[in-house]
């Protein structure tokens, strides 16, 4: 079954869905924020691209309707890289276990 939120192509979960019941996040690291645009306005439907510390691609998510995105990670250095119609922008993150609240905003390029 396919959710709406899921950009054609992209076989990422709904990235808005609240995270599953059964993660324990005393032993998972989860990378997750909201892509915003220079106005602060979420964008969804953007690309967001994680690089692990040497900037190698690691996965990509398409942001949900509202702007979120997801990812779950190990701990340490990550970079999140988003690229959309509004702009692109990059974020690095020291990543540790539980949940790693990261803004992301985009501008024009």
């Amino acid at each position: 079954m396919t959710s709406p939120n899921i950009a054609a192509g992209c076989a990422a979960p709904d990235q808005s869905a609240p995270i599953p019941a059964g993660v324990d996040l005393n032993r998972e690291t989860v990378l997750t924020g909201i892509v915003r645009n220079a106005e602060g306005e979420p964008v969804g439907g953007a690309y967001v691209r994680l690089l692990d510390s040497t900037g190698e691609f690691t996965a990509e998510v398409v942001s949900s309707p509202e702007g979120v995105f997801r990812f779950f990670a190990a701990p340490g250095s990550w970079t999140l890289r988003a690229l959309s119609r509004s702009g692109n922008g990059e974020a690095v993150v020291d990543a540790t276990v539980g949940v790693n609240e990261v803004g992301l905003a985009v501008t024009p390029a």
